[in-house]
């Protein structure tokens, strides 16, 4: 099975909760063969493919090593199915000098039972290096569907204004290398691995 119908195999048994999960290990040389082929053919994306809701279905973790290696990778995990995360990408405007096509909302949200938190923020993207740069600038708080509380958290406001004139090099985001219409996966910043698969 090659590397692309394993990734979305994975996160098809998340999405439709089937059970049938490819092996934790298998998936994480997927995600790194992925990553070199994307590199290797010189992929770009475009924001709106990103566009939509995306649930966080694969995890890897990351060990630190006093080798010249840096990072290298740690044991990849599915999440369980009474965790939900979800992330979300729309091109809602938060600031006045949105860039067109390249930027606009992102949110992360988890519930677990009857709490809902999201927090939500700024999103551009930059399609030579297929990086999506974020900020959490805004929290809601559900209890029971009751929202108890929305507002900017750590100086959002200011952040939020300043938030396109930022270096990336300054701020959290993930580096795309499988995009398509059923999966997305990507490194973070801190060096894990994350596969998401399309919830809406």
């Amino acid at each position: 099975m090659d590397h692309a119908t394993l990734i979305e195999q994975a996160a098809h048994s998340i999405i439709a909760n089937s059970g049938i999960k490819p092996p934790a290990s298998e998936i994480v040389t997927a995600l790194l063969q992925s990553e070199k082929t994307a590199k290797q053919n010189k992929v770009n994306y475009q924001f709106n493919q990103f566009l939509g809701k995306w649930r966080l279905c694969f995890i890897t973790g990351t060990k630190k090593t006093r080798q010249r290696a840096g990072i290298i990778m740690g044991a990849g995990r599915y999440l369980p199915p009474f965790v939900k995360i979800n992330l979300s990408y729309s091109q809602e405007s938060l600031t006045p000098d949105t860039p067109n096509n390249e930027g606009g909302k992102m949110e992360n949200s988890v519930q677990v039972g009857l709490m809902k938190m999201k927090v939500y923020g700024p999103a551009k993207f930059l399609p030579k290096k297929n990086i999506l740069a974020f900020d959490f600038t805004r929290m809601t708080i559900e209890v029971l569907g009751v929202k108890v509380y929305q507002g900017f958290i750590r100086g959002g406001e200011k952040s939020e204004r300043n938030f396109y004139q930022e270096k990336v090099a300054n701020q959290a985001f993930f580096a795309y290398f499988f995009v398509n219409n059923s999966a997305i996966a990507a490194r973070g910043r801190g060096g894990g691995l994350a596969l998401w698969g399309r919830d809406s």
